[in-house]
């Protein structure tokens, strides 16, 4: 068989190891057919395939941009092989292989910043993280109105999407809302242009955090990227590498980080406003300048997440040791704290943090980065359309 389909089975075959690993597949039915009819694999056999199909990827005649992006893919699915297999491998260095790109923990000095900046938004008695959390409580959208609130908003951003950005005619989203999820929302992409996107109720939803929910797991964010990679890639190129998703490897950080600039690169900087007219349209209220704010002054609390997971799997420190971590850095409850740790530790995604710290780093500093003359919507574009990496985007950043 080909090196492409060699990799489509690699992938699928992850799958019977860990369901869930293959996050959508929208290829030929008929080796989803073939893998769930073998014999369940052993870790140490994907990772000799993986290693085989890293050695034929020079000779494979495949263009140099679909090389690379699958050289990055393979090196994730070779450590996740590892893993699986119990084999010694140091968390830094999984999250390298899964996503290629370093971590490292975060400034302290940053955090404290940003408390102070808190402080003073916050004004009131009690402590910060008491003040915080009754912030947080104040935006909270009413169960019985969540529906309501995110069919609107993701009306309006698709709007924007096929403005600026162009969809296919027949693409579609269906949103239903879940619990008992360590995630608080999740694209599963059905091909077809259509997904079904899942809302986690477990713990409250903010209106004005909603837009940044709604623009990352759909427009412009994975729903977007999916339907436009599989007309132009998929359908028009025949990259058929792309009718797979595979969860920690380099499009995961691609794919986050792209989710993550989704409200910059529609509505704007100031979608504060944008919130608030839609709010007030659905006879809810907001104060969305002040979440502007409070949002871009807490951005860097963002990183903690990450430095949670450093100390819990890199620097062993114990699970209460990490829950204080959380709390006192992110300002949240304990019961927030502990739906964090619970994505933390789960076996899939304890690696799968850093996907939306780094991704959202790298991609941001790339979007900056562009060309003069370069519009920000043509930038982002390519993030839609293109088989890019970590390693090429840092590449094209240094040049």
């Amino acid at each position: 068989m080909d090196l492409i389909t060699e990799y489509l089975l690699l992938g699928l075959r992850f799958d019977r190891l860990e369901s869930g690993f293959v996050d959508a597949y929208t290829g030929d039915p008929a080796l989803r057919t073939q893998v769930e009819n073998e014999p369940a694999p052993r870790p140490a056999e994907l990772r000799v395939r993986a290693g085989e199909l890293l050695a034929e990827l020079d000779s494979s005649g495949l263009a140099p941009e679909r090389v690379t992006f699958l050289r990055a893919q393979l090196t994730g699915l070779q450590c996740s092989a590892r893993v699986m297999s119990a084999e010694p491998v140091g968390f830094v260095d999984e999250v390298s292989a899964y996503f290629d790109v370093d971590i490292d923990l975060g400034d302290e000095s940053r955090y404290v910043a940003a408390h102070f900046e808190l402080d003073v938004l916050l004004p009131g008695s009690g402590t910060l993280a008491q003040r915080y959390a009754g912030y947080r409580r104040t935006d909270e959208c009413p169960p019985d109105r969540l529906d309501d609130v995110v069919q609107a908003m993701s009306s309006q951003l698709r709007d924007h999407v096929r403005t600026e950005y162009e969809l296919p005619p027949h693409e579609t989203v269906s949103y239903q809302v879940v619990t008992d999820q360590p995630w608080s929302g999740f694209n599963y992409y059905r091909g077809a242009c259509h997904s079904d996107v899942a809302i986690n109720a477990d713990l409250p939803h903010r209106l004005t955090q909603l837009p940044h929910l709604v623009a990352h797991e759909s427009y412009p964010g994975h729903h977007t990227e999916h339907c436009r990679k599989e007309v132009r890639l998929v359908a028009r190129d025949q990259h058929l590498e792309h009718t797979i998703f595979l969860v920690n490897t380099p499009e995961c950080l691609m794919a986050e980080g792209l989710a993550d600039l989704g409200i910059r690169v529609t509505v704007g900087e100031d979608w504060g406003a944008w919130t608030e007219e839609i709010l007030q349209d659905l006879g809810l209220s907001a104060d969305a300048e002040l979440a502007q704010r409070v949002a871009k002054a807490a951005a860097p609390l963002n990183d903690v997440r990450q430095d949670a997971a450093i100390l819990l799997h890199d620097r062993g420190r114990g699970q209460e040791e990490v829950l204080d971590y959380l709390q006192r850095w992110s300002l949240v409850s304990r019961e927030r704290a502990q739906q964090s740790l619970r994505f933390l530790t789960h076996p899939l995604w304890r690696a799968y943090t850093s996907t939306y710290v780094e991704g959202h780093r790298l991609l941001s500093s790339w979007l900056d980065a562009r060309p003069e003359g370069n519009s920000v919507g043509g930038q982002f574009r390519r993030l839609l359309d293109e088989p890019l990496t970590p390693g090429r985007i840092v590449q094209e950043m240094r040049q």
